[in-house]
């Protein structure tokens, strides 16, 4: 496969007491900071599951990683419950059930330089979807926890009145973000540094987050009704008066909703994945349709077959996704009629089956237990809408700002609908028994993330740490991206197909944050952090 730059952590399946017996860690975390994981680790250790470990680092993740993750925003939990089937949570944003006029709207165009590439985003409380986080981390927590909420919610708690020392990397992501915090004071004060709030935090500064905190303990005691019919409920709706959509009814009525995960069978495993109306795990699916279309068997990951058949599995996705309305999945007719262009470009390559072969933000949460508990979970706020609920530290999404999300355009989506996503959070089971769960943060990069850690586990192989580390290519509006390091005749055989392919200078936030765990055949634990995301693994023992 070539030099690599590895971006994980290798944790042992197990470790032996002086007899030599061997004692398997009673979970694996792998998440996008250390605190997030350790939240997870700390109440599992006190007795809790894979998912009692998943609400913990759901609500440790909006203190610990505040660009990427808050209560304000929603997500999906892909849970598997020992022994029974799987089920996703999705409590994902909702669209309201009523438009403000668009000359009223608070909403605003922000661009944000990531170095090799620049993106737009829309902020505002214009921008601002019904929020879904809270109610479900109290459902999963009242139907799949061992532990009290209480409990769960301590450890973010605990940080939060101290106030979590900023990394590098979070660091980083806050400068890469900067324009958009700068935007409304009260969200410029949860990143600034204490010793000088004109700026923001410097790696080893702590930011504490008081009201954060109180909030915390607040749901502890109330549940969600305090977003979604009490006094947060009635302030947030108070001040989209003036530039919002969202109303008290719109908070009241929302609803986690439990769906079956679509299901589909790729060589020999079998994927569930995210469902409609998410659009995430239907567009993922056609895509390793298209693959099996072709054999990857005998191809060298990074040569030119391998990298052509991925970047034509992604056009002839991404193709059929224009076709679609917002939550749509593909309809048989649509995909067979791509599956059909896909089979004339691979024969006009000498890639068809059979022939020669050559060859947002967003965070992600991975957790299985020695139980067989199995949990992925992917929680986004967009980048937030610039508005902070008063007193409570929460600062509320943007996702009707989100360009990935508003098919036809802004202001154009339709009315109480729960909105579409790129998010997957993913489960595979393995014809051996084993399992990866994995899931993406990365915008529109999610699909391309996930579906490259598939390939390279499924098709060519890898162990987990080497397919979640390998550098990885994404194709959007025509632009093929890749990471370092490329071959020159790979990249000769991709830009004869399309024109200047991109090449980064390094691996880059951009690709995604694949964080991953799994269980092999022998039921040992292992797992892998996204290093482009600031990923981490942490065993319990």
């Amino acid at each position: 496969m070539g030099s690599l730059t590895k971006h994980y952590i290798d944790i042992p399946s197990y470790t032996a007491t002086p007899e030599r017996r061997p004692i398997m860690p009673r979970a694996i975390i792998a998440a996008g900071h250390p605190d997030t994981a350790a939240a997870a680790a700390t109440v599992i250790a006190d007795g809790g599951n894979a998912f009692d470990g998943a609400v913990a680092a759901l609500a440790m993740a909006c203190v610990a990683e505040p660009v990427l993750a808050s209560l304000g925003g929603g997500g999906f939990l892909h849970a598997r419950p020992a022994g029974e089937a799987p089920v996703v949570y999705d409590f994902f944003t909702q669209t309201p059930k009523r438009k403000a006029p668009d000359a009223t709207l608070d909403f605003r165009s922000v661009r944000v330089d990531f170095g090799d590439a620049t993106q737009e985003f829309h902020i505002g409380r214009g921008s601002m979807a019904t929020p879904g986080a809270v109610a479900g981390l109290c459902a999963v927590q009242d139907e799949l926890c061992r532990l009290p909420l209480g409990k769960l919610l301590a450890p973010a708690r605990r940080l939060a009145e101290q106030g979590v020392e900023i990394n590098a990397f979070q660091h980083g992501i806050a400068r890469i973000v900067e324009p958009i915090l700068r935007a409304d004071a009260a969200v410029l004060a949860l990143h600034a540094s204490p010793a000088d709030p004109s700026r923001l935090a410097a790696v080893g500064e702590r930011v504490p987050w008081p009201d954060f905190a109180a909030a915390l303990a607040q749901i502890a005691q109330a549940g969600p009704a305090l977003l979604h019919d009490g006094p947060w409920a009635e302030r947030l709706a108070a001040d989209c008066r003036a530039g919002g959509h969202l109303t008290t009814t719109d908070l009241a009525d929302y609803r986690v909703e439990r769906r079956a995960p679509l299901g589909l069978d790729y060589r020999d495993a079998r994927l569930h994945l995210n469902p409609p109306p998410s659009v995430g795990g239907a567009l993922l699916a056609l895509t390793l349709e298209l693959l099996a279309e072709a054999s990857l068997r005998g191809i060298a990951f990074g040569t030119p077959p391998h990298r052509l058949l991925l970047a034509e599995a992604m056009a002839a996705t991404g193709e059929l996704r224009a076709l679609l309305a917002p939550g749509r999945a593909p309809d048989d007719a649509l995909r067979a009629t791509h599956r059909g262009r896909f089979a004339t470009r691979l024969r006009a390559l000498g890639l068809g089956a059979g022939g020669p072969l050559f060859r947002r933000g967003t965070t992600q949460i991975s957790i299985a237990d020695a139980d067989g508990n199995l949990a992925s979970l992917t929680l986004s706020n967009g980048e937030g809408a610039d508005y902070v609920l008063p007193g409570t530290g929460i600062v509320i999404n943007n996702m009707l700002g989100e360009a990935d999300l508003a098919g036809g355009g802004f202001h154009r989506w339709p009315e109480d609908t729960r909105l579409g996503s790129m998010m997957c959070p993913t489960l595979v089971a393995h014809a051996d028994g084993g399992w990866t769960i994995t899931g993406s943060s990365g915008s529109n990069r999610i699909r391309s993330a996930i579906l490259q850690v598939l390939v390279n586990r499924i098709d060519l192989g890898l162990p987990l740490d080497e397919a979640v580390a390998a550098p990885r290519i994404h194709l959007e509006d025509g632009v093929l991206s890749l990471e370092p390091p490329v071959a020159e005749e790979t990249l000769a055989a991709l830009a004869a197909r399309w024109r200047s392919p991109h090449v980064w200078r390094a691996q880059n936030v951009f690709f995604g944050g694949a964080h991953s765990v799994g269980i092999d055949a022998a039921g040992h634990l292992h797992g892998a952090g996204d290093g482009r995301r600031g990923g981490v693994v942490r065993a319990v023992p």
